[in-house]
């Protein structure tokens, strides 16, 4: 397919993503069809490493393809996102728990479900132009695709911050907050890949890899530690309220424009992810009981409505910033009663 090309390149199984012009929002198809080539080379012992990179220089992944959501969640058939959730997540997984080395190369933006395909590997590399972010709760979803559990491991309380703003991070914020572990210029990108295909070890990567700029967020961990310290939303946003330096201004700005009850699951996830079982597939199964809901009972649609349908930025939220009661975040985060995660290769269940 056109949309992505997988080869194998001297002892890499490469996989580019090559949609620039749609800055390689992942479609469904591309979902499997990646799915597919990583058990394919999971057990080839010609391939000793993967290399996951994309065409164009706007972005590595801008997020998923939620055209086809929207049209089918409009007529009532929630059964499509369900599915297409399903199997992204059971993907996002097999990169996160891959027995060989991972290599991302993370230019521009990396969003939503570009996260769920490059910053789950081994070695995630960014470079001057990386933005990485989890800006899901602004279309009434919450960051999904293992992302929470990317967010629960962060420093500190960084995690709330990033999840409920949806702020965008540097190369040298991400690599702080755990979305990336390399900045190496990307001018040196191409002579670094050319290496680790041909001679199937990373030297090439370390060799080029320099130290990271300095973290935007590292310097405002103690403030964002103070503010999203709270163990509700309720009492992050007052706490944002009570704080009026521009800091807590801006973060309140932020808060502003998302959907309540997504930033109330996302720290009900985040929470109960630090406190039981934190590894991916439990992050997950918990993004999956809100995200199998999400258009039935939650503000997905109307997200997508006003962000990419009507592009009025103007959504009608199901509930105000400071009043999520907590029945509806248990509700939306109750256990799966329908078909749920696997997490097996496709076609063996």
């Amino acid at each position: 397919m056109t949309d992505i090309h997988i080869r194998q390149d001297g002892h890499a199984g490469r996989i580019t993503l090559q949609r620039p012009r749609a800055l390689n929002a992942l479609t469904y198809d591309m979902c499997l069809a990646l799915e597919e080539a990583l058990w394919t080379w999971r057990s080839d012992p010609t391939v000793k490493l993967i290399l996951i990179d994309a065409e164009g220089e706007k972005a590595f992944c801008a997020g998923g393809d939620i055209a086809e959501m929207y049209a089918t969640g409009t007529a009532g058939n929630y059964s499509y996102g369900q599915r297409f959730w399903r199997d992204e997540y059971r993907m996002n997984a097999l990169i996160a728990e891959y027995p060989k080395p991972v290599i991302s190369f993370l230019q521009g933006y990396t969003m939503g479900g570009g996260v769920g395909v490059g910053c789950h590997g081994s070695h995630r590399v960014v470079g001057d132009s990386s933005k990485i972010a989890m800006p899901e709760c602004g279309i009434g979803l919450i960051p999904d695709v293992g992302g929470s559990y990317l967010l629960a491991r962060a420093p500190g309380r960084l995690g709330d911050y990033l999840g409920l703003t949806t702020d965008r991070m540097g190369p040298g914020d991400a690599i702080h907050v755990g979305f990336a572990d390399l900045y190496v210029p990307e001018d040196a990108w191409p002579g670094v890949k050319v290496a680790i295909c041909a001679d199937g070890n990373l030297a090439a990567l370390s060799g080029a890899a320099k130290p990271a700029p300095a973290s935007r967020l590292q310097a405002a961990q103690t403030r964002i530690d103070a503010l999203f310290g709270g163990s509700s939303l309720q009492d992050i946003v007052t706490a944002l309220k009570q704080d009026d330096d521009i800091f807590a201004k801006d973060a309140l700005s932020k808060l502003s424009r998302n959907a309540p009850l997504a930033m109330a699951c996302v720290l009900e996830i985040l929470h109960h992810l630090r406190t039981g079982t934190c590894d991916i597939r439990a992050a997950l199964e918990l993004e999956y009981r809100f995200t199998s809901r999400a258009m039935e009972k939650g503000d997905f649609i109307e997200g997508i409505r006003a962000a990419i349908i009507d592009k009025d930025k103007s959504p009608k939220w199901s509930h105000d910033l400071d009043a999520v009661p907590e029945a509806d975040i248990a509700a939306m985060l109750a256990p799966v009663t329908g078909e749920n995660l696997a997490f097996e290769q496709r076609g063996t269940t």
